[in-house]
């Protein structure tokens, strides 16, 4: 997603000083009052900042080739998932159970992952849907379930074999946000892969041609 705070400064440091230039032109320049030239620059000033704002967001949308529904619709979700993973940060954090502390911290890892790429590559959204939209819903359900009965001051049968049902569902559900950040990245490592043939193949060209005019010098 476009980073707010970079944005507003960019703005801000085109918009500041336009307002100012139509300030001194309407006053100075034009011999208009203070308060006429001040409502002019005001003017000046926001269609300056509603410009400068619809430029950068139309590049933004071409560099990630992405329309403008499209980017609502991702952000829209972006947010959503934003304060799921919250809920379950919050959950895997209050977890007081060392066994699956482990399992805790990679799905905290791989959720983070999943969401920081997303975020900044909104594009990379439509790999990652069965995240957002299945497996992201299930493991803080879960998660703050766990939670909820491991917190119990005294635990029955009952408890222990439905926490124990909870950690193995877990499981695979970390599983499958594996599977999930793999996918997401699959087009990256195809890449890596291509161009580490594409390297292979120029080495082993360059010590073909090395071989062949050695092979041809005169002893």
């Amino acid at each position: 997603m476009m980073n707010r705070f970079l944005s507003f400064l960019v703005q801000s440091l085109v918009t500041v000083p336009s307002a100012t230039v139509v300030w001194f032109v309407s006053y100075f320049g034009f011999d208009l009052t203070f308060w006429l030239s001040s409502a002019i620059a005001l003017g000046g000033g926001i269609i300056v900042y509603n410009s400068t704002s619809a430029i950068m967001t139309s590049r933004f949308l071409k560099k990630h080739q992405l329309t403008r529904k499209e980017y609502r619709y991702i952000k829209k979700n972006l947010d959503e998932a934003k304060q799921k993973i919250n809920r379950l940060n919050k959950s895997l954090f209050t977890i007081r159970d060392l066994p699956t502390m482990k399992q805790r911290l990679d799905v905290l890892r791989i959720t983070r992952k999943i969401q920081s790429m997303t975020h900044n590559e909104p594009r990379r959204f439509y790999k990652a849907e069965k995240f957002y939209f299945s497996h992201l819903d299930s493991v803080v359900e879960l998660t703050e379930k766990y939670r909820f009965l491991s917190q119990q001051p005294k635990k029955s049968h009952e408890i222990d074999v439905s926490l124990y049902e909870t950690r193995q569902t877990l499981t695979d559900l970390t599983k499958a946000l594996e599977e999930d950040l793999y996918f997401v990245i699959s087009d990256d490592v195809d890449t890596l892969n291509f161009e580490i043939d594409v390297a292979k193949q120029s080495i082993k060209k360059l010590n073909d041609t090395k071989y062949i005019d050695e092979s041809r010098r005169p002893k």
